[in-house]
C-alpha cells in the first residue's frame, strides 16, 4: 500500500507559520522528509553508519527535539506515537534514544504489561485510553493496543470474535482520537528473521539483556509466518489516511533511529521557541553562617 504524505500538514496552519520549519533547521532534502529512497539505492543498501557519525547526527537532533516539545508544550498539542514490530526490531531503543532529550514532565513512555484480570473484562481499549495525553503532552506507546492484532491473534489469547471485532473497531477508535485533537503517529519497526535471530543471541549470552527474552519472544521466533500473515492483514484494517503506519527499516539501529527521529521532527511543524540566555543572579553573601561538621553525616561507601 503507499504510503501518503504528513497526514498533520492538512489542518492549515496558523498566519505566518513556516510549514516546513523542521526542514530547514535540519537540512534535510524533501526526498527525505517524505520517507523516499534516493532513486538508484536498493532499501537497506547503505554503507554501515560510523559510531562518529552516528553520534553527531544525534546530537543535533537532540537540539531539534527540544525545540519540538517545546512547540508541542506552547501550542497544547497532544500527541501519541505508536511504536509495533516484531520482538526485537529496535522499538525500546529507539524510544529510549527519542526521550533522552525530552523533559519528562511532559513527554512519558507507556509500556503496559499484561492486562490484569479486571482489564480483562473492561473494553478492550480502556486501559490504553487513561494513558492518552493531555493539552502540551507527548506519549509513546512501546506496543500498544495493536496487541490484538498481534500477539494475541497470534497466540490465541483472544478469540476470533474479539479480533474481528478490533479490526472493525480500532479504525473508528483512532478516527475518534484524531477528531479530538490528538496527533496520532504510527511506526511499524520492520526486522529480518536473519537480524531478529542476532538479536535473540546477543540477549542469550548477555546477561544483561536476557530479561529481554521473555516466553513470547521465544514463542514468536517459532511463528514467523504466523506473525507476517497477522501484521499484513492488521495493515490491511488499520492503514488508512487519517492515521497511516510508516514502517521503519530496522536491521541497522543506528540508521533506524536516526530516521525515526527524523519523520517524527516532519510530522508536527514547529518553530524555535528556545528561551532568552538566563543571567544568573550573584550568590547570596556571607552572614556569618556556622554549617555543622562534616562528621555529622552520613556519606555512602566509596569504593571508586
Amino acid at each position: 500500500m503507499a504510503k501518503r504524505k504528513a497526514h498533520v500538514g492538512d489542518t492549515p496552519s496558523p498566519p505566518g507559520r513556516n510549514r516546513r520549519p523542521e526542514r530547514d533547521a535540519l537540512n534535510i532534502p524533501a526526498a527525505a522528509i517524505n520517507g523516499a529512497a534516493a532513486p538508484g539505492i536498493e532499501p537497506g543498501a547503505a554503507a554501515g553508519l560510523s559510531r562518529k557519525e552516528y553520534e553527531a547526527q544525534l546530537r543535533r537532533l537532540d537540539v531539534e527535539l527540544v525545540k519540538w516539545e517545546e512547540w508541542i508544550k506552547a501550542r497544547g498539542l497532544k500527541v501519541v506515537v505508536i511504536f509495533e514490530g516484531r520482538d526485537a526490531a529496535g522499538k525500546g531503543g529507539a524510544i529510549k534514544r527519542i526521550m533522552e532529550p525530552l523533559n519528562p514532565r511532559f513527554a512519558r513512555v507507556a509500556a503496559l504489561p499484561a492486562p490484569t484480570e479486571r482489564e480483562r473484562t473492561e473494553w478492550y481499549f480502556q486501559r490504553y485510553v487513561a494513558h492518552l495525553p493531555a493539552a502540551g503532552e507527548i506519549v509513546f506507546f512501546d506496543r500498544s493496543w495493536y496487541n490484538r492484532a498481534g500477539v494475541e491473534r497470534v497466540m490465541g489469547f483472544c478469540s476470533e470474535e474479539e479480533y474481528q471485532e478490533f479490526l472493525r473497531s480500532c479504525p473508528e477508535f483512532e478516527r475518534m482520537l484524531v477528531r479530538s485533537g490528538i496527533i496520532l503517529i504510527k511506526y511499524w519497526f520492520s526486522v529480518s528473521d536473519a537480524e531478529q535471530e542476532l538479536r535473540f543471541q546477543d540477549r542469550l549470552d548477555d546477561p544483561t539483556k536476557r530479561w529481554k527474552l521473555s516466553p513470547m519472544d521465544v514463542e514468536s521466533r517459532a511463528r514467523w509466518l504466523d506473525y507476517s500473515k497477522a501484521k499484513d492483514e492488521m495493515f490491511a484494517h488499520t492503514d488508512f489516511k487519517q492515521a497511516p503506519w510508516w514502517v521503519v527499516r530496522s536491521d541497522d539501529k543506528k540508521r533506524a533511529r536516526l530516521n525515526v527521529i527524523t519523520h517524527l521532527l516532519s510530522q508536527i511543524p514547529y518553530e524555535d521557541l528556545t528561551p532568552e540566555p538566563v543571567v544568573l543572579p550573584p550568590r547570596q553573601k556571607d552572614s556569618g553562617y556556622v554549617r555543622p561538621p562534616m562528621s555529622d553525616q552520613t556519606f555512602i561507601p566509596e569504593p571508586f
